[in-house]
């Protein structure tokens, strides 16, 4: 690998703070589940189950994202953030806000719940803000910009809503159907926020996991615009419980498969892999997975925008949410940072010998074994909850949470063995 100066080095402790709070919350999410299986089951519209939610999507999903960032801006999108006191108070504001919104959802205190998430976007806000402006002088496709600006232009809009659904459990002042507001708060924040980020960042990441070419030109538009007009499309006919729901699912369908059509064509031109990578890698096989994930959700996002609601489609759009959020999202995540804390890692090791080395490769830090336990409980786990969950059958949603607390867990040690190497000076 390539030398770079201290001080374009990835900031070492702001991206640990933040994987760390991803990996103990998502423990905590799962725990919860496994601990007390029938209380997440049954209709999803109740105070514990959004309070795993929001573990998952804030404490696991959006901490790991922020944190990957600013690995991810000075290795993969040649931009540097550095870490300042600025990045440090929105470290500190997401970290306060989802521990208090979960707090509040576990003793229904929706006021409380509602400005915690004020506080949680606050912090995003802060910590995007920073990131945005930084974008504008990079030498970086405007099609890859374009997907990150969106993304945390759509998050606003998903915090916003987020704390006024909060405020409306108290003083009771948003019109429309309760349920039609939390489909439309979420979506925009899974795909508005989530995907969209995801996506615009995997232009850039998936060739270095793969590895292969990097797609380029004026086709990397296609995903963030239909994307965004879908999304935003969704979003208005959700909230106002539209017949042309559809229209828009199929829009934001069309974006993934453009997405895909270009992890096709990655995978179509591969680049000579790294001395000491290993087959299979365990980072590709997550990525591999969680677009199969992704297929099964769309598929069920796209029967449930034509579907008449009744209890069959409320059984039904949780297997849709384990999939796009669980199945997708969240083990992307898992496969991301299977390869991107170990090249972390290994440059802040080489910095630390005065870039003289030598330094163990990436490859080399990670336990083997450990991942691939890891891929084999995870392959288990989503559909065991998804299908639980869809019908009621809490022996498999409880197997299934143990399953992936036990991955999350040996993640997480995994992860300190690799992170361990940022702060060791090889001999």
């Amino acid at each position: 690998m390539p030398s770079t100066p201290r001080t374009q080095l990835p900031p070492r402790l702001l991206p640990i703070l933040y994987f760390g709070t991803a990996h103990v919350a998502l423990a905590v999410a799962f725990a919860a589940v496994a601990l007390d299986p029938r209380g997440v089951s049954g209709f999803f519209y109740h105070a514990r189950m959004l309070g795993v939610v929001h573990l998952v999507t804030l404490g696991w999903i959006t901490s790991s994202i922020l944190g990957a960032l600013y690995i991810v801006g000075p290795i993969a999108l040649r931009v540097w953030l550095p870490a300042t006191w600025l990045d440090y108070a929105a470290f500190g504001l997401v970290i306060t806000g989802v521990v208090g919104m979960v707090a509040h959802f576990w003793i229904q205190d929706y006021a409380g719940m509602a400005w915690s998430a004020a506080t949680v976007g606050t912090g995003i806000m802060v910590a995007g803000s920073n990131i945005v402006r930084r974008l504008r002088g990079a030498s970086l496709p405007r099609a890859v910009s374009a997907h990150i600006v969106l993304a945390f232009v759509n998050v606003l809009g998903a915090a916003t809503m987020g704390v006024l659904m909060g405020f409306d459990k108290v003083y009771h002042f948003l019109p429309g159907f309760v349920i039609a507001n939390v489909f439309a708060h979420a979506h925009l924040a899974a795909i508005g926020w989530a995907s969209m980020m995801v996506v615009g960042v995997a232009y850039r990441l998936l060739p270095m996991v793969l590895p292969a070419e990097m797609p380029k030109g004026a086709r990397l538009w296609t995903s963030a615009i239909l994307l965004q007009a879908g999304v935003s499309g969704l979003f208005v006919a959700l909230l106002f419980r539209s017949r042309f729901v559809w229209i828009f699912a199929l829009t934001v369908v069309a974006g993934f498969g453009a997405f895909l059509w270009q992890v096709v064509w990655m995978l179509r031109r591969p680049r000579p892999r790294p001395p000491g990578l290993r087959t299979p890698d365990p980072a590709v096989l997550h990525a591999g997975a969680s677009f199969v994930s992704l297929v099964i959700a769309s598929g069920l996002g796209i029967w449930l925008a034509f579907a008449e609601l009744s209890p069959a489609t409320l059984r039904i759009a949780l297997a849709y949410g384990v999939f796009g959020l669980v199945g997708f999202l969240a083990q992307m995540v898992v496969g991301m940072e299977g390869r991107l804390l170990p090249i972390f890692a290994w440059y802040w090791a080489y910095a630390n010998t005065g870039y003289k080395g030598p330094v163990l490769s990436p490859h080399e830090m990670p336990w083997r074994r450990g991942q691939e336990l890891v891929f084999v409980l995870w392959l288990f786990g989503v559909p065991a909850l998804a299908g639980g969950l869809a019908f009621d059958a809490v022996p498999f949603v409880s197997a299934a949470a143990w399953c992936l607390l036990a991955a999350t867990l040996l993640n997480t040690a995994n992860a300190a063995r690799i992170l361990r190497h940022a702060w060791r000076t090889p001999v």
